[in-house]
Parts: C-alpha cells; sequence; structure tokens
C-alpha cells in the first residue's frame, strides 16, 4: 500500500547533534558555514510514504525519533498496517522499535514479520484508526 507523496519533517533528526543536545546553529552547517558532514539530512527531505519504514540506512542515535515520527504519520494518515524493517542483529534495535511500540497509545498489536517478509528482522504492527463522526 503506498501513500501520496509525504515532506517528512525529521523534526528530532535536524534538531540533534552528535552529542545528542538541541544545535544552535542553523540545520546542516557548522560555525564555519561549512556543511555538517555528520548531518546526512540538513534540509527536509521528502520520500513516498509507504506501509514500510527500512531502518538499516538510519544511524542508530536517530533511529528512535525517526520510528516516532512515521508512527505519528502514518497514524494521522490513518493507515492501519505498518512493517518495520529492523534487521536481526544481536537484537538492539528490534527491542528499541518494540519499546516505542508497546507505549504508543493507538497500536493495537505488534509481531515478528512472517518468514516470507523477513522473519524476526522486522514488525508488522497493526494501528488503531480514529472513527470520525
Amino acid at each position: 500500500m503506498f501513500f501520496d507523496s509525504l515532506v517528512l519533517k525529521f523534526r528530532r533528526w535536524r534538531q540533534m547533534n552528535k552529542a545528542g543536545h538541541a544545535q544552535t546553529e542553523p540545520a546542516g552547517n557548522d560555525e564555519s558555514g561549512e556543511p555538517d558532514l555528520d548531518d546526512p539530512f540538513p534540509d527536509v527531505v521528502v520520500i513516498e510514504f509507504q506501509d514500510v519504514i527500512d531502518l538499516h540506512s538510519i544511524p542508530p542515535r536517530q533511529v528512535r525519533a525517526v520510528v516516532e515520527d512515521y508512527l505519528e504519520e502514518a497514524h494521522s494518515r490513518g493507515a492501519r498496517r505498518l512493517q518495520i524493517i529492523h534487521g536481526k542483529g544481536i537484537g538492539v534495535q528490534r527491542e528499541m522499535v518494540r519499546s516505542i511500540l508497546s507505549r504508543c497509545t493507538y497500536v493495537v498489536d505488534f509481531r515478528d514479520a512472517s518468514a516470507e517478509a523477513g522473519g524476526w528482522g522486522a514488525t508488522i504492527v497493526t494501528l488503531k484508526v480514529d472513527e470520525s463522526p
């Protein structure tokens, strides 16, 4: 299931520097005005919103913010099912994702994906759909 284009506002991505503190200079630039090589997304990134997100390309320190923003956006769009690909590894990222999901009020259920869809390297999420009168 694909949704129309979306501007993901990785708000917290752009607000965090390498030490995890809010940036005081404009996003993407250091004090000298040179591009910040530690910030892979100095500007808003336009991507197509999908019901699948692959976290392999996301720096580990930014995974939490990305997953939280992704869930919020998916819920606001009325998405019912999502797949979050976190990889198998030693399970650290999987546990982080599941910790976020367990605290999210509009997550109804989450479980390992089927073997064909990534097994325990991906999590299937069911979201609550708000009934608007």
